[in-house]
């Protein structure tokens, strides 16, 4: 259990010290939409809105802290499915 708290703690550090330095160009599959012209495609109502609209955090102004803060909460939610996962496959004990 120690080792699933050191690597949560150094995972939020790291998505809270280096989400606000992602490049701000686009990933590869907007850049192949908008080259090829089919990037409008996409546009319309969400099927589920994001509670964290393009990594930002809604109501922060501070960009940086925004996006630091949205790459917490990414972590965090990683984190909880991974280990729901790992409980749910876990081998029971004999």
């Amino acid at each position: 259990m120690k080792l699933w708290i050191v690597v949560l703690i150094i995972g939020i550090i790291c998505s809270f010290f280096l989400s606000p330095i992602a490049s701000s160009h686009p990933d590869g599959l907007e850049k192949v939409a908008e080259d090829q012209a089919f990037i409008d495609r996409g546009a319309g109502e969400p099927l589920i809105n994001s509670p964290i609209p393009d990594y930002t955090m809604p109501g922060i102004s501070n960009e940086r802290w925004a996006t630091g803060i949205a790459g917490i909460v990414g972590t965090l939610i990683v984190f909880a499915v991974t280990l729901i996962i790992a409980k749910i496959m876990e081998k029971p004990e004999r």
